[in-house]
């Protein structure tokens, strides 16, 4: 049944009227696109600082962990946030477009804020903790609002909603790579986009198909960890995200430090928009294909070969580390695409195998140990790499993909049996329903 003519019903409170096929499909699109325009706009102070990093390093004079620090701040703030969201049921309580505004705005606050009040490394770091704890309430409960207008075609749109984290999450870098010096303009120009999501969100509403939950259920986050449906698309995510977010913060880094060592050193602007190309628009458009595929060969499996194709692409960047750019940027291009195109799938995956309830609590706590190792392996590379070189610091991001990999191609058959396969019904008082 088309995710546009069936209507889900919240566990014991009857049925959700069915939606007319042509009114349904119709506000389900421009549902999407204000779900997606919402993120590209907000996301956009979670690099924002880390852009501007080689500016801040002259400036401040920041040392090499305190520059990275900007970034892993956002990781560890989102963590936090995400994890009290989750254990509160925040997502699944909160009327989510509510949420997504105060998001919003605490993050172009403290972005705003950085720009204003920061003149050194700890200010800046504590504003960058902020700046995470308040996008708990954005990316996570935007996948839940995409979910709730879609059934069938859900990989599609989380793909479209993740291909819009990734434009988002990568401006900063073509905007910093530009603005050099003046990256108080890029910051001032990132909050500015997130008032404007905030209030873009208002036109937003939650579709038939999650339910809402009342009351406080912190055992939710147990199950997600013990029933092997949900167990198993975690994994799989926690692979991706070893991989992903280094990636996007070290890749400009990796790129210049490649380049030097070839003899043919990049300006900050070239430097900038190759990643924007490579991890940006190409990002976007492998979330997007990785939609449509998954909903047609099986999400799970869609996964697990996205997450093979980026996991060669650490070891071939590897192998292109100090070669000329004609051989390192087609490797770009393709681990850029690659490497978030899974991400999606993870997301639908998880709102195939949960309580309908409890959509947003599963979403948020896997977002949540996702980051927390994104900010182990984000503070950690640039270390390894300064130990034994760029080439193995890179390869070492393979592990991550490979093994996530494996644990999706054994959620596949557990999906192939329908929803709610993944763990038993009633557990938190009420059916698993289809989501």
């Amino acid at each position: 049944m088309n995710e546009t003519t069936r209507g889900l019903a919240p566990a014991g409170t009857g049925p959700v009227p069915s939606v007319p096929l042509g009114a349904a499909r119709s506000g389900a699109g421009r549902q999407l696109l204000l779900i997606a325009s919402v993120q590209v706009l907000a996301m956009g102070t979670w690099f924002a600082a880390s852009a501007a990093a080689p500016a801040l390093r002259t400036e401040w004079g920041l040392s090499s962990a305190q520059a990275t620090l900007l970034t892993t701040a956002v990781q560890l703030g989102f963590v936090i946030g995400a994890l009290v969201s989750a254990a509160l049921n925040l997502p699944d309580i909160v009327h989510p477009p509510h949420l997504v505004t105060a998001g919003a705005l605490l993050a172009a606050g403290s972005t705003a804020a950085l720009a204003v009040f920061a003149h050194g490394a700890t200010t800046a770091i504590i504003l960058r903790l902020v700046t995470g704890i308040a996008l708990a309430g954005v990316y996570p409960v935007g996948l839940k609002l995409a979910s709730s207008w879609f059934l069938e075609r859900r990989g599609f749109a989380l793909g479209a909603l993740v291909g819009a984290l990734t434009l988002g999450s990568t401006l900063p870098q073509l905007i910093g790579g530009s603005l050099d010096s003046a990256w108080r303009t890029g910051l001032f120009v990132s909050a500015a986009l997130a008032v404007v999501a905030a209030v873009l969100v208002q036109r937003v509403s939650v579709g038939p198909y999650v339910a809402r939950s009342t009351g406080l259920h912190p055992r939710v986050v147990l199950s997600l960890l013990r029933d092997r449906g949900p167990l198993l698309a975690n994994l799989g995510y926690f692979g991706h995200m070893w991989e992903l977010y280094a990636v996007w913060a070290w890749v400009p880094t990796f790129l210049g430090a490649s380049a030097a060592a070839y003899g043919t050193p990049l300006t900050g602007t070239a430097r900038g928009t190759l990643s924007f190309i490579a991890l940006g628009v190409c990002g976007a458009a492998g979330c997007v294909l990785a939609g449509r595929l998954g909903d047609r060969w099986g999400r799970a499996r869609v996964a697990a070969g996205a997450m093979m194709v980026s996991g060669f692409c650490c070891l071939a960047a590897a192998f292109a580390f100090g070669r000329s750019l004609w051989l390192m940027v087609p490797v770009l291009l393709v681990w850029g695409t690659s490497v978030i195109a899974d991400s999606a799938m993870f997301s639908a995956c998880t709102t195939s195998v949960v309580d309908s309830r409890f959509v947003g609590t599963a979403l948020t706590f896997q977002t949540a140990v996702g980051f927390l190792i994104t900010a182990l392996t984000i503070q950690g590379l640039p270390v390894v790499a300064h130990a034994v070189g760029w080439p193995l610091a890179v390869a070492i991001l393979a592990a991550g993909p490979l093994l996530g990999a494996v644990a999706m191609l054994r959620l596949h058959p557990l999906l192939s049996r329908g929803p709610g396969a993944g763990g038993p019904p009633g557990r938190f008082g009420g059916p698993v329903r289809p989501t």
